[in-house]
């Protein structure tokens, strides 16, 4: 860790002492004396910028590997840590075969008074995690998809039964403008274009001994395909622009790890469909959605011990919303490169990604922050940080499934399916759709200029069908909230 920390101060500090002229940026102070005097008292001026081999670790999405940077303009210093501009860009892949291709530009002075994020990614995922609809209603058996614990005498069928091939393309600009003191008016428009189908298993079996090779069987998203749980006109994806709109409140001291404020924000998003060839005739899933945050920072001691929480909820207020659609978290600024809901890294750390797939959902982040040590490299500042935490979510508006409908399709479309064993995939008892989903860990954080942040967070789920293993860990930029 101290080798990372000290790599990106070098190259911070090379940006800053000159290599960029900050005086050459338009509207920027030129003080050099003040500029001198902030950088001896630690604060920041002129350009900087992080630039790290995106090698992280993801219990959904395997080891990655990459490389990102992170440019931030303070201009003369009198705005840090917020900075003036923000650019981003990451490509990487994954060993599960899930890539990142992302250019991110955030900024509060390119239009004055005003906040612009622009987002520009392409996610690529052979093997996208599918456990069913409604939570704990889908039944998640681990000797299924885990070889290492079962053999197929015990149950195993392949490891990509629980997933999908899902490839997203997504575009995205969104304005926020201040109306009263901590209060802002926000707009956005945008379009997420997805490719959508059933595991390449060439794909995933290319150059693999034969005792490595995945068996070609159906998987739960094929079987939900002739179930017709998931539609015809939804199975291979589909191209959605969207318009949203919204107030939010802001009163945090700071925007990354606030020890102190409010951030809250309430907007809808109208989300459009069309009749397509390809696609088919995606028309019923035009949408409107209602989103809602809540995010509270407390001190406790200076800003070296605060108390954090979220509560957020996503409601399908009027149309029809395609699976895939689901499992997209409406955000007004798109911190981390993709937020599902529910499970992951994003919402429900040490619970399966996309465990919790429902029309509407709510969930909870708590967290204690602790900043237990302080330091310089380089006149840069760094803290290391850990975060005791503990998430919770639940199914809100659930899909309809009824078991008799549900049988009466699996004899039309599925007849050599043994109706047997459906107590294997579903659990027909309604109150469990309603039973909330938990899970608790610790976050390590090692962060520099309080903007750039390594997050590392290892959770587990208090119920195993939330996660068949005992935890997940996570390696990330930036807190979750």
């Amino acid at each position: 860790m101290a080798c990372l920390l000290m790599g990106l101060a070098d190259v911070q500090y090379a940006f800053a002492a000159g290599e960029n002229n900050p005086d050459e940026v338009e509207n920027t102070p030129r003080d050099s004396t003040k500029r001198k005097k902030k950088n001896e008292d630690g604060i920041r001026t002129g350009w900087t910028f992080g630039v790290l081999p995106s090698v992280s670790y993801d219990a959904d999405l395997g080891f990655q590997f990459g490389a990102l940077t992170n440019i931030y303009y303070f201009g003369d210093g009198s705005t840090y840590p917020e900075y003036l501009h923000s650019f981003y860009a990451e490509a990487s892949y994954t060993t599960k075969r899930y890539g990142v291709f992302r250019l991110f530009y955030d900024s509060k002075y390119l239009i004055p008074k005003h906040r612009l994020t622009i987002d520009m990614s392409y996610l690529p995922d052979a093997m996208c995690d599918f456990t069913g609809f409604n939570g704990y209603q889908s039944i998640f058996n681990d000797n299924w998809r885990n070889s290492k614990k079962y053999s197929a005498e015990e149950g195993y069928k392949s490891r990509a039964f629980y997933k999908y091939k899902r490839d997203l393309f997504r575009f995205s600009a969104d304005i926020e403008g201040k109306i009263h003191s901590y209060w802002n008016w926000n707009i956005g428009v945008g379009v997420l274009g997805y490719l959508t189908g059933p595991v390449n298993l060439g794909l995933i079996n290319s150059g693999k001994k034969d005792e490595n090779k995945l068996p070609e069987i159906e998987g739960l998203y094929d079987k939900y395909v002739k179930w017709n749980l998931i539609k015809e006109n939804e199975k291979k994806g589909g191209v959605h622009p969207y318009v949203r709109a919204g107030g939010s409140f802001d009163s945090r001291d700071k925007q990354m790890n606030p020890s102190k404020g409010i951030y809250s924000d309430a907007f809808l998003t109208y989300t459009a469909a069309f009749n397509s060839s390809y696609f088919g005739d995606q028309t019923e899933f035009n949408n409107l959605k209602l989103n809602f945050n809540f995010r509270h920072y407390l001190p406790i001691y200076k800003d070296y011990i605060s108390f954090a929480y979220r509560l957020s909820l996503q409601m399908t207020v009027a149309g029809n919303s395609p699976f895939y659609l689901n499992s997209y978290w409406n955000t007004l600024y798109i911190q981390r490169v993709l937020y599902e809901g529910l499970g992951g890294g994003n919402t429900l750390r040490g619970i399966t990604r996309n465990r919790i797939l429902a029309n509407g959902f709510a969930f909870a982040n708590i967290e204690f922050r602790f900043k237990v040590w302080k330091f310089k490299i380089k006149k840069e500042n760094f803290y290391i940080g850990l975060n005791p935490l503990f998430d919770v979510g639940m199914v809100l508006q659930p899909y309809d499934i009824d078991e008799n409908n549900l049988k009466k399709s699996i004899a039309e479309n599925d007849p050599n399916f043994d109706i047997n064993t459906l107590d294997d995939y579903f659990n027909f008892d309604k109150s469990c759709v309603y039973q909330p989903h938990f899970s608790a860990g610790i976050g390590l954080k090692a962060a520099m200029n309080d903007n750039f942040v390594l997050s590392v967070d290892w959770a587990v789920p208090f119920n195993k069908q939330d996660a068949p293993g005992f935890a997940n860990l996570y390696v990330k930029i930036g807190y979750m909230f």
